[in-house]
Order: C-alpha cells, then sequence, then structure tokens
C-alpha cells in the first residue's frame, strides 16, 4: 500500500523512527512513528502529563512498516564488501514509506544480534564499517556522528544479549501500562525471551531485594511532562540455552549415553546399521538420523558419527531427561543461582509477574493454542496428547490443513484438536514441538523457579490482548496471572526494537530543568562501567575483547587480574610510539631541512622588519650594548639545547651563517646591533673601504655608522635622521646572494 501525501492529517507532526534487527537468520526492518511530543503536551495539556510518547506503526495502513530479508548479515563476514546490496532492498523501502522531508531528523538504527556475535574481531569490523558507508552515501536519514563505538557510533553496532533483555523489558511495561504503577501493580512486569541460541530474563526486584542486590542497570524514560522515571532492572542471559542449541546438547548427551551403554568389546557402528535410540522428545515412531554436536572432546571417534532416534512420544520422560540439561549443579561464584552458575536475585512471584515473548508463545499458541495466561496443567495435558500422537497421523493431518486451508477454532477450556493448527507451523516445527514444549518447562519451574499453579478451570484466549488475558485469568479465580505468553499487544507486536524505539522518543521531549542528564541507552548510563559484567560489545580497538579471546593463551602474571591493567592495551600503545619515533628518525633529514628553512625565513624577515624600524633582530632598540636576556629568550636557549641534544647534527651552520662568516660578517642573529640603512653618502666610503677588487674574506667590513656613533655629531646626525625617513631600502641587498650574481646592479663577492 502507497505510503500517505503530504497533506494527509495522519502526518501531522508526526516523526519516525526505523530499527534494522539484524539477526542470525534474516534482517528485518520496523518503522515505528511517533507525533512530536511538544505537539502532544500544547494539545492536551497535563492529562498526558504522566504518559510515555506514544509509539505505533510507522504505516496508516497495513504491513509496509515490515520488511525482511535473508540471510543473516553475519553470512558476509567473509565478504563483507556484498553488504551494500543486501541491505539495498532494506533501506529503499524506508525511503519510500518515509517522507523525503522527514528524511533529515529521522534517526536509522542497525543492530545486531546474536549472528553477528559469533563472528571473530576483523569479520564484524569489517561487516560494521561497510554498514556503515553504505547507509550514510545511500540515504539522508539521522545517523551518529563517528565515536569509540564505531564509525557510526551508536547507530550501527552489534548489542549483547543484555541489551536485547532490556529494551524488551521497556516493550513489555510499555504496552502492558507497566510503568503506571497502583496498589495492586506495585512492580513493572519482567521479561522473558527464548530464542534458538540463548535465554533471557530481566526484571526489577523488590525494593527490599534491589537495596542488596549488584550490577543493577538503571533505565531512564521521560514522561510528556518532562519529568525522568527510574527503574533499576536486573538482566542477564544465557548463552546456549535457547531451544536449537539444548536440543543439540540433548541429542549429544543421548548418543554419549547410548555407546557407553555398548558391551565391552563390541563393535562400534553407526546406530543406522539397524540399532536404534529411543527418544522420548520425539513423536512417537518418527526417526531421525543426527549427528553430534556437543560431545566430549576425549570421546571415541564412534561418538561422532550420525545415530538414528526414534520418537517414543512420552512427554514426562521428556521432561525427566532434558532437566540435566539446566546443569543445576554448576558451582555458584556469586549466591543465590538459578541455572547453569548464572546469579539471579530472589524472585517473588507473588508480587513480580512475567511476560514471556518468542519461543515462550510459539511453543503454547502456535501448536497447543494457549497462549495467554499460563496453566500448567492444561499445558501439560496438551503437550502429552500431541508427542503421543503417530508422527504419520501428524504428517497426514498436517497436509489435509494444508489443502483445505481451515482457520483454528478454539473449544472452550481445552487445548486445540490435532490437525487445527497456526498457518505458520510447518513439519520441522512439529518433529521439534515435543522437545520445545518440554525445555520451556523445564525453565520456568526447575529453572527460574515458577511453582506449578493449578487452573483447574482451563484456559482461553482471544488473541494474545493483555487485558482478555487478565479478565480471563481473575474469572478463573487467578488474579492477576502469573506469567503469560504474549506476541502482541492490539497490532502491536513485542519485540526489542519497540523497546528501543519508546527509549528514542522519549529522549526527544524536553525535559523539565536543564539540569537534566540526557537520556542514553541504559549501558551507557552505568556509573561504575569498569566493574560491570555487562559490557557494550566494542570492536573498534576493543582491548577488553581481544584479552578476552586471547587469555588462554597468556601466561598468568600477564593477565588483568595480576597487572592492574591490560596488558594488550598497554602493548598497544607501546608498538604506537615505536612506530612514531621511527618514523621520525626515518624522516630526520626531511625535518632538518624544513628547520633550517623556517629559520632562515624567520631570520631574513625579523632583520628585515627591524631594520625599516629601527631595531635590532630580537625588537629591542639599537643601542651600543646588548640588551639583557628575557624570558623569552631564556625559553629559545633552552629549546636550542634541547634540539641539540636531539638532532645533535643540526648544531653545523647553516649556509647562511657560513656565507656570513666568509664575508666577515656576523650572523644575523650574532648581535642586536641595528645596521644603518644605505645612504646615499655612505656608500662611497664602503666602497673605499672595500678596494676595487671588492670584499676579501680578510678584510674586516667596517661597522656602519648609527645616530649613536661617537662620530657622528651635530649636522651629521641631524642628516641621518632626516635621512632614514626619505630612503628606500631594497630588502634583497640585506641578504648575501651566490658568487657571481648581481643584485640591483651592486657587486656581490665571488670566490
Amino acid at each position: 500500500m502507497p505510503p500517505p501525501t503530504a497533506g494527509d492529517p495522519w502526518l501531522t507532526s508526526r516523526r519516525f523512527g526505523v530499527v534494522i534487527d539484524a539477526g542470525s537468520s534474516g534482517s528485518r526492518l520496523q518503522i515505528y512513528s511517533w507525533r512530536d511530543p511538544r505537539t502532544v503536551r500544547l494539545e492536551h495539556g497535563d492529562a498526558v502529563a504522566f504518559q510515555l510518547p506514544q509509539v505505533e506503526k510507522g504505516a496508516k495502513d497495513g504491513d509496509s512498516w515490515v520488511r525482511k530479508v535473508e540471510p543473516g548479515i553475519s553470512t558476509f563476514g567473509d565478504h563483507p564488501e556484498e553488504v551494500g546490496e543486501y541491505l539495498r532492498p532494506l533501506l529503499e523501502h524506508a525511503q519510500f514509506q518515509i517522507p523525503p522531508s522527514l528524511h533529515a531528523e529521522t534517526p536509522l538504527f542497525l543492530l545486531a544480534t546474536a549472528g553477528m556475535r559469533l563472528l571473530t574481531q576483523e569479520q564484524q569490523v569489517g561487516v560494521l564499517k561497510e554498514t556503515c558507508t553504505f547507509l550514510k552515501f545511500h540515504s539522508n536519514f539521522r545517523i551518529d556522528d563517528p565515536s569509540d563505538v564505531g564509525p557510526c557510533g551508536s547507530s550501527v553496532r552489534i548489542i549483547t544479549g543484555e541489551e536485547e533483555g532490556l529494551f524488551g523489558w521497556i516493550a513489555v511495561n510499555y504496552l502492558m501500562d507497566g510503568f503506571t504503577a497502583s496498589d495492586d501493580k506495585p512492580t513493572t512486569y519482567g521479561f522473558l525471551d527464548m530464542g534458538g541460541a540463548s535465554t533471557q530474563i530481566a526484571f526489577e526486584p523488590s525494593p527490599a531485594e534491589r537495596a542488596q542486590t549488584k550490577n543493577l542497570i538503571p533505565v531512564r524514560l521521560r514522561l510528556l511532562g518532562g519529568r525522568d522515571i527510574h527503574h533499576e532492572v536486573f538482566v542477564t542471559t544465557w548463552l546456549g540455552y535457547g531451544t536449537n542449541q539444548a536440543r543439540e546438547r540433548y541429542v549429544a548427551k543421548a548418543i554419549d549415553e547410548y555407546e557407553a551403554k555398548r558391551p565391552p568389546g563390541s563393535p562400534h557402528g553407526s546406530s543406522t546399521e539397524g540399532e536404534l535410540i529411543e527418544d522420548p522428545c520425539l513423536p512417537k515412531d518418527l526417526q531421525l538420523t543426527e549427528t553430534p554436536v556437543h560431545v566430549d572432546p576425549v570421546s571415541d571417534a564412534h561418538v561422532n558419527r550420525p545415530h538414528t532416534l526414534v520418537g517414543t512420544g512420552s512427554f514426562e520422560q521428556c521432561l525427566e531427561k532434558a532437566l540435566p540439561l539446566l546443569n543445576k549443579a554448576a558451582p555458584c561464584p556469586d549466591s543465590p543461582c538459578l541455572f547453569n552458575g548464572v546469579h539471579v536475585p530472589p524472585i517473588d512471584f507473588s508480587v513480580s509477574h512475567f511476560i514471556g515473548v518468542s519461543e515462550y508463545w510459539y511453543s503454547s499458541e502456535h501448536v497447543f493454542n494457549l497462549g495467554g495466561a499460563y496453566d500448567f496443567v492444561q499445558y501439560e495435558r496438551a503437550a502429552s496428547e500431541f508427542c503421543a500422537h503417530d508422527w504419520q497421523a501428524i504428517v497426514k493431518e498436517h497436509e489435509a490443513q494444508r489443502s483445505r486451508g481451515q482457520d483454528r477454532k478454539a473449544h472452550d477450556g481445552q487445548s486445540i484438536q490435532m490437525g487445527q493448527w497456526d498457518e505458520s507451523v510447518n513439519l520441522q516445527r512439529l518433529q521439534m514441538q515435543c522437545f520445545k514444549a518440554a525445555w520451556v518447562a523445564n525453565v520456568l519451574h526447575d529453572g527460574i523457579g515458577m511453582p506449578r499453579i493449578v487452573d483447574a478451570g482451563g484456559n482461553v484466549t482471544s488473541g494474545g490482548d493483555h487485558k482478555d488475558v487478565e479478565q480471563h485469568a481473575q474469572t478463573k479465580g487467578l488474579g492477576r496471572p502469573m506469567f503469560q505468553s504474549v506476541d502482541k499487544v492490539g497490532d502491536v507486536a513485542i519485540s526489542w526494537t519497540l523497546g528501543k524505539m519508546v527509549l528514542e522518543a522519549s529522549k526527544e521531549v524536553p525535559p523539565i530543568s536543564s539540569d537534566v542528564k540526557p537520556l542514553v541507552d541504559p549501558l551507557d548510563d552505568l556509573a561504575d562501567s569498569e566493574h560491570s559484567p555487562i559490557r557494550p560489545i566494542r570492536p573498534f580497538l576493543d582491548f577488553d575483547a581481544i584479552e578476552d579471546s586471547i587469555s588462554d593463551h597468556l601466561p598468568t602474571v600477564l593477565t588483568r587480574q595480576s597487572l592492574g591493567f591490560s596488558f594488550i592495551a598497554f602493548f598497544f600503545y607501546v608498538v604506537m610510539i615505536s612506530v612514531m619515533l621511527a618514523l621520525i628518525v626515518r624522516l630526520r633529514h626531511r625535518i632538518r631541512r624544513a628547520v633550517r628553512r623556517f629559520r632562515r625565513k624567520r631570520d631574513y624577515y625579523a632583520e628585515a622588519y627591524g631594520m625599516e624600524e629601527g631595531r635590532g633582530l630580537n625588537g629591542s632598540p639599537s643601542v651600543s650594548r646588548p640588551p639583557s636576556p628575557s624570558v623569552k629568550s631564556s625559553a629559545r636557549a633552552l629549546w636550542r639545547r634541547f634540539h641539540h641534544f636531539l638532532f645533535p647534527s643540526l648544531r653545523r651552520p647553516s649556509h647562511l651563517t657560513v656565507g656570513m662568516q666568509k664575508l666577515g660578517a656576523r650572523p644575523p642573529n650574532a648581535s642586536p646591533v641595528r645596521m644603518s640603512p644605505i645612504r646615499s653618502h655612505s656608500m662611497p666610503m664602503v666602497l673605499n673601504a672595500l678596494g676595487p677588487a671588492g670584499i676579501t674574506p680578510q678584510q674586516p667590513v667596517p661597522r656602519p655608522m648609527t645616530p649613536s656613533s661617537p662620530n657622528m655629531h651635530g649636522k651629521d646626525a641631524l642628516s641621518f635622521a632626516s635621512s632614514r625617513n626619505s630612503s628606500q631600502i631594497s630588502l634583497s641587498t640585506l641578504m648575501p646572494t651566490r658568487a657571481g650574481a648581481r643584485s640591483n646592479g651592486a657587486l656581490t663577492p665571488t670566490r
């Protein structure tokens, strides 16, 4: 659908923002919009003073506010020069949807996630540089200037899993009105996100726990009235605990256990030769040939060979077999810990309520139709029924649904019937649904510690709207649900990109006072960033990242803990200083010549203007005695000695000094005594002194007379003073010239 025209009232005072979520499987462009906070405040006054700017889709109608390309941007790590063509469709789409007159004030962000984090630092730098160059030179969108973050500042960068969690936490509480506190909702909502590679948690601890919890991240937003709201959020991420990587570890563990049970001396062949490994996390009778990824490196080679797993379809056994993957027995250096030794403050689930997105929603809603307020009994029942179905029957129902295009029909208090799944569900999803459902339940209850609340009334949702979810939960006697999976609120999807735009819209609200600090991203607002366990990803000259990558190869005495500083940073600066010194030594002859030329010009103009004004070379009046040394002259002498120490060869006299010494005259900077301007009656006297043969090196040049000379009295002195003002001087006669040359008709000495 074409964008609105310039005269459309929808565009009045409207602002836009663009975020490109550069993920591991693709890059998704999302356009958001909001009305200018100043205009909203003028129109509605104090009625909106305690509200955040209303961020919505960046298109008036339809889904044109979203555009996606595949594959992920991280696939260009080895050939970053192709990034421009990859991003061109996204950029052109944004330029078409947003009026050209608003491009210059529209912020554009490309924030990369998990896929880019897996690249080497050199690959990261290459991709980010090419991305920055393309976006800057092919659009007029607002992009940050270069900084220590990168060539495009914070506009093009890699974000951490913790930053994803913080932005998601902002988005959830923005859509669920979590920032508006009330008596029955004293705290904000917690945020849970699970992808294929990692899972995150972000929540605001209770006031009692907040005072005892370290490493809280400050989050500041600005209401339309200009007042800032402050929250302290705990956020952490578990790498390797997303559904896909958890499945890989599960398969490796199953194969390792199977091989360990082989009788001693039995041949080690592949299980595809007739031996099957029973897997309760696959639908009944489904056979999959798996190659282990996460295996013990000291295991025998046969463990790495493909094995065939056959499903037994037992959800209860799947829960039990997947539970050890949480690694609850890992050491906990900072108690308390939830799983895998990761510290998390105590969670009071009677006060803190959580929203789950991504896999929490997909596993509950797309197959079981149980998205929304979470009910463990109904969830376990639906999962058990699905896993127990024969795989061939599941495939047949899936094909039948595709052929008739049947929509799902909800049944009150029960899960959806088989074959009436979401239209986005494919066979690969159905193969992994049993394991993913079990993994979500294990993380919620055994990992995070959420109690298994029984809801005998079942669960029904109506599109994921949070008001409907809470209404159904209250009808069942649950009150405010402890956990609910949500995909969107109204027509706005819950995404960390929305949280980023809420923060950007808040930055445009004028503060209530000029003393208020400007709003920044949460990780840029840390009081003690050096000791924070969460650090932004800085691939450009990031010494910490380099040191972390080679820490295993460094001796203990060279680590940051032993030295108290980064050895990599110290080594870098030493190398840079050495290179600079080497360049100086290499170019010393050029530097000397440049210094000589500068000195010659300085002395030449100083002598010329000094003679014209009747002053000496150092600017002092022309007197018979040299002036007393000043602070300036002392500083020059000190610098000259220091310079001669660095460059001993410069102590040799310059060509100008040698020439004047051959003439028997003093160098220009040897004496402050002024030379008299050339007069018509003084020239014969000088020529007579020189003789017919001209000047010889043995003949001293008679000192010119000055008004203060003892031989000038009365009339001669008066005549000298009057002739000074009427005479004309040719500056070219003041400097010695090459042998045999003529200047203004006067003879110059020859060898």
